[in-house]
């Protein structure tokens, strides 16, 4: 077959302005990615196909830079003159294109933060844990400062919400596409190497295109989990002690490594998937059993890999570094519980007693993970003693290198990670806690669905019994209300143990979710915590609290910016009222990727926290396709980690602290102003008669129920009445999937204009960091949004007074963040997150056109009845197209 011309491997790489705005690098990948692209789609799509995309591609381009209805029309009718099977096609090009675009932009964040090296003394590390320390020293002293960097903790919580679209097979195809870039970076210009690279991406993305872009099932909850472990294994392992090193080495200098090191590790990972059972009924008390036997297998494994390799490394012979008597005692004492091991690692290490050591320690962890009794560690602690009597040793020895190296990597791995890898959190329901303890009450035989509530209490005690009570004892309450719907699970594991049972170790948490929830927080917990379980637990964890804020409901409930004003004030007063109480408080937010979900940068956000309200203890969900674009990654993870780390250690910094309690203040009344306006807006929309059926109508809701994501139903019931019945991810998911993006912010439009001083407005822009944080994130949300494309869905739902709403609000509020913000556009003080939309929206804008096609066609119903399905199939394509395209859908 012919070589492809210069201009024929353009494909569909646009040539628009902020496409040439881009890096050099990036714009190269882009462009050579694209290329191969083009020639698959040539070589592989059915004749013509390379055409219409072409046809396509450039019909939006030039509808995007041109604000006249006869050029969007053009680019309408190309996508409408497809037919459905060429309309599927054309679709999954775009969407693989969209997939390389992504790993090029993660590619090259990587090639930037590999230059940057982690030096602190670089003006782009100026938000790095050890930036944050030498501000936060020069406002406490170095004292009080290196305390709190002791004290510190960053605890991501990974949830199994359906919103990663891309199936595994895909993102494995990806990941291989990753480290190709990376071997053709370090070839020769032009030389073999970089053709060989070439040539076997070329075979990737073919593979990419022929692969089935959707999955043919739901996953199980047991697929979840093993999905999760592969962030775990490829990524957290190795990155999460790095993270500790990199921290260290820029604190101590040339000393780090040769002395004991400073940082104390401040991760600590959790995790729902498994756990996470309110409204998912697949996910049950041996489900949440597996969860936690996959998660201790791995991290086992992983740290028993770890120990025999430093074992191999220990090469120092009993002359040159002699053993302490500490050790010498330990190494009889491994040696007689295990003789078969003992005399092996004598004939490997004969004159080498760390080494001898460190391989029994190594044979201990592998009898933890296979279940031998006789000679496995009890729990975490015990091999952390272990290790720290080899680590002494060597110190004692004069061999403070081989003692602060990869054994410390070692003991950062199992403080950070325990025998079982992730805290494993239960969540369920307040009501389904009451109506079992009825259930109980009445002396009646108990439903199957009491028994397995009742199950799972039993689960967590075996857990702990066997990886420790850090393994599992975290219990979130949903819909947390009044202060017996948290003594309830005291009740209920009580109940399920029996008397003189065993009951496990629990510290519940309350989810705040509502508007009203959150109103009501400060005088739950103040009641609460005089309950007797709640007082004991409080005493044995030196009056630790755990407190959960939902985002998604709450900004349901009444509105983006309404919401997230009553975040922040709920926030202030169960801080103000935990420090009054002397108690320990942890807020664990529970944030989505998506704007309307509480996303956005992490680390902003938390500087814009109320006063003691985060005190060096941040915890979060991180939800979906967010999992994998934070941690997929080892560089972009350790950054990311990083950050918000940093921020977490300098929250608490007085400067910070007295800014935000200020500017909370002095602009009170203007959120007292907007609080009214937005919700009076969000109301007329949401309460307006036949509002939920509208709503399904205009967007893809319903159809995204049909989508692979997860094991967990996206609606309560079996249809959406009214928007209670309306899991949050859904309606934030499928409004990003009409280009209208409303959860983010429906409303603020209406609240800016009612305080209607535009000078007032930026003056807060520039003091509040609350209202910064808003603005910022709804202008990203506001630029990813499209509304010509916008307008065409609300017109699906014949309710000209409801759209017409929309698009009012969308534009108001367009027009006061440009006003506010300043510049020409929306994201015209973020030139680079400008560029990155821009060069990508006329793509997303063409999936668009044909799901609104594939929309349109079924809610007519002007589709023969066997080809409902193709019409199906077009429309979950598109859905995956647009969430790669917008990526912070979920």
């Amino acid at each position: 077959m012919r070589e492809l011309t210069r201009t024929e491997a353009i494909d569909l790489v646009g040539r628009d302005e902020a496409e040439n705005e881009l890096p050099e690098r990036l714009r190269a990948d882009v462009r050579m990615l694209g290329a191969l692209l083009g020639r698959v789609l040539r070589e592989s799509g059915s004749p013509g196909l390379y055409d219409d995309v072409e046809r396509l591609r450039l019909a939006t381009i030039a509808a995007y830079g041109d604000e006249s209805a006869e050029a969007f029309e053009r680019a309408a009718q190309i996508a409408e003159s497809f037919s459905v099977e060429r309309a599927d096609e054309v679709a999954r090009a775009f969407t693989v294109y969209f997939h390389l675009v992504n790993l090029a932009e993660e590619h090259q964040r990587v090639r930037v933060l590999r230059e940057r090296d982690g030096r602190p003394e670089r003006e782009d590390a100026a938000d790095s844990v050890a930036a944050a320390f030498v501000r936060l020293a020069a406002e406490v002293g170095d004292d009080t400062a290196l305390a709190r960097l002791q004290a510190m903790r960053f605890h991501p919580v990974f949830t199994a919400h359906p919103t990663e679209a891309r199936r595994r097979a895909v993102s494995t195809s990806i990941r291989r596409l990753v480290t190709l870039l990376t071997e053709r970076d370090a070839s020769l210009d032009g030389g073999a190497d970089e053709r060989r690279a070439e040539r076997r991406m070329l075979e990737e993305i073919d593979t990419l295109w022929r692969t089935a872009p959707l999955r043919a099932e739901k996953p199980t909850p047991v697929d979840e989990v093993r999905a999760i472990m592969a962030v775990f294994d490829e990524t957290l392992y190795t990155a999460v002690p790095h993270v500790y090193r990199r921290v260290d080495d820029a604190l101590q200098g040339p000393a780090a490594g040769g002395r004991a090191p400073v940082i104390r590790p401040f991760v600590r990972l959790g995790t729902w998937v498994g756990g996470d059972r309110d409204g998912n009924p697949f996910v049950t008390a041996a489900v949440t059993k597996k969860a936690a036997s996959i998660g201790a297998e791995h991290i086992l494994l992983g740290l028993e890999r770890s120990a025999v390799r430093i074992a191999k490394t220990l090469t120092l012979s009993e002359d040159t570094t002699p053993p302490t008597a500490e050790l010498l005692g330990l190494l009889q004492r491994l040696a007689d519980a295990d003789e078969d091991g003992a005399a092996d690692a004598a004939k490997r290490a004969k004159v080498e007693p760390h080494k001898r050591t460190m391989l029994l320690i190594a044979r201990r962890i592998t009898a933890t993970r296979k279940r031998d009794a006789d000679l496995a560690y009890r729990d975490p602690d015990a091999l952390l003693a272990d290790l720290r009597t080899v680590q002494q040793s060597l110190v004692d020895a004069g061999a403070p290198r081989q003692a602060y190296g990869h054994l410390q990597q070692l003991l950062w791995q199992v403080e950070t990670f325990g025998f079982h890898l992730a805290e494993l959190e239960v969540r369920q329901h307040s009501a389904v806690h009451a109506k079992v303890l009825a259930e109980a009450a009445s002396g009646e035989p108990l439903s199957t669905q009491a028994e397995e509530v009742l199950e799972v209490f039993r689960t967590i005690a075996q857990i702990q019994n066997r990886y420790g009570p850090r393994a599992a004892g975290r219990y979130i309450v949903s819909f947390t209300q009044s202060a017996a719907d948290l003594a309830a699970v005291h009740e209920l594991a009580r109940l399920a143990v029996g008397p003189g049972g065993t009951v496990p170790v629990l510290d519940v948490i309350p989810l705040f979710e509502t508007f009203a929830d959150l109103q009501a927080a400060p005088g739950i917990m103040a009641e609460i915590v005089h309950h007797p379980q709640f007082a004991a637990r409080l005493e044995a964890t030196d009056r630790r609290l755990e407190v959960m804020l939902g985002y998604s409901d709450s900004s349901k409930d009444v509105g983006p910016v309404a919401a997230n004003l009553a975040l922040y004030e709920a926030q202030a007063k169960i801080a103000a009222w935990a420090k009054e109480s002397g108690i320990h408080l942890t807020l664990f937010h529970g944030r989505g990727g998506a704007l309307g979900r509480g996303g956005g940068p992490a680390n902003s956000a938390i500087l814009a926290q109320p006063p003691h309200s985060v005190d060096g203890r941040f915890k979060l969900t991180e939800q979906g396709e967010v999992i994998f674009a934070r941690y997929g990654d080892p560089n972009i993870a350790m950054r990311h980690i990083d950050q918000v780390a940093a921020a977490v250690l300098l929250a608490s910094a007085p400067s910070i602290e007295k800014r935000n309690s200020a500017a909370a203040e002095r602009y009170a009344e203007v959120a007292a102003t907007m609080d009214a306006a937005s919700r009076a807006r969000f109301f007329s929309l949401v309460k307006a008669d036949g509002f939920a059926s509208w709503f399904a109508t205009v967007t893809p809701m319903e159809e995204i129920g049909l989508l692979a994501l997860g094991s967990r139903p996206a609606r309560r019931g079996l249809s959406v009445e009214s928007l209670e019945d309306l899991r949050a991810i859904p309606w934030v998911f499928a409004w990003s999937q009409a280009r209208i993006n409303l959860a983010g912010w429906f409303g603020l439009g209406s609240a800016l204009e009612a305080v209607g001083d535009v000078d007032l407005l930026r003056r807060a822009y520039a003091e509040w960091p609350l209202f910064r944080t808003v603005i910022d994130n709804v202008g990203m949300s506001l630029a990813k949004a499209d509304g010509r494309i916008a307008r065409r869905y609300l017109d699906l739902g014949d309710r000209a007074d409801l759209a017409d709403l929309v698009v009012e609000e969308l534009q108001l509020t367009g027009d006061w963040v440009v006003r506010i913000v300043g510049g020409d556009e929306l994201l015209s003080n973020k030139p680079v997150l400008q560029r990155a939309v821009k060069m990508r929206s006329p793509y997303v804008d063409a999936l668009s056109l044909l799901q609104l096609r594939a929309l349109r066609t079924l809610r007519t119903g002007e589709h023969d009845e066997a080809d409902l399905p193709q019409w199906q199939r077009l429309l979950l394509l598109s859905v995956s197209g647009v969430s790669a395209g917008l990526q912070n859908t979920g």
